[in-house]
């Protein structure tokens, strides 16, 4: 080879290894933690606090930052009277249509998730997974950190929705 090839080969070699190690330092760039930053760890999850009547233990759920779910907290605190639906949910209809801004198309419910059925404008509360699967329509708005023992009734009740602050 000649002095030229050489010379070519060594920036070459010098130009990858350049890219190489300034890959290696975008990937090894430290990420600031959620626990740093309070008001960005507030806004990626939300707290609800479900009070079901004659019950005295309220149940707890986490929602994922979105605008559906940031529409569903302005009509926060709800008082909700939720029916049994496919016997494996529960349903009732919210005083207000959410946003469906940036959401999916659909969903397939799980037990212990809140979501948003937007045909009919209604809260769904799965307790069971659902029979149906992929439902169109269906937004997941979060979950819940347990299942009552009322969700496994047939029977209505009424819950109010808070935001835990």
């Amino acid at each position: 080879m000649s002095r030229n090839q050489y010379s070519f080969a060594f920036i070459g070699c010098s130009i990858v290894f350049a890219i190489f190690l300034s890959c290696l330092a975008l990937g090894t760039t430290a990420k600031p933690s959620l626990d740093h930053y309070p008001t960005l760890a507030r806004a990626s999850k939300m707290k609800i606090q479900i009070e079901i009547e004659g019950s005295e233990q309220p149940v707890f759920a986490t929602l994922e930052s979105s605008p559906t779910t940031q529409d569903f907290i302005k009509q926060l605190p709800l008082s909700l009277k939720l029916s049994d639906y496919a016997s494996s949910e529960k349903i009732a209809t919210l005083p207000h249509r959410l946003s469906t801004q940036s959401a999916s198309k659909g969903y397939a419910g799980q037990a212990g998730d809140l979501t948003y059925y937007v045909p009919w404008g209604n809260l769904a509360i799965f307790y069971k997974d659902s029979d149906v699967g992929y439902a169109n329509g269906l937004i997941f708005l979060g979950k819940m950190e347990n299942l009552p023992k009322a969700f496994l009734s047939q029977s209505e009740f009424t819950v109010v929705i808070r935001q835990v602050k």
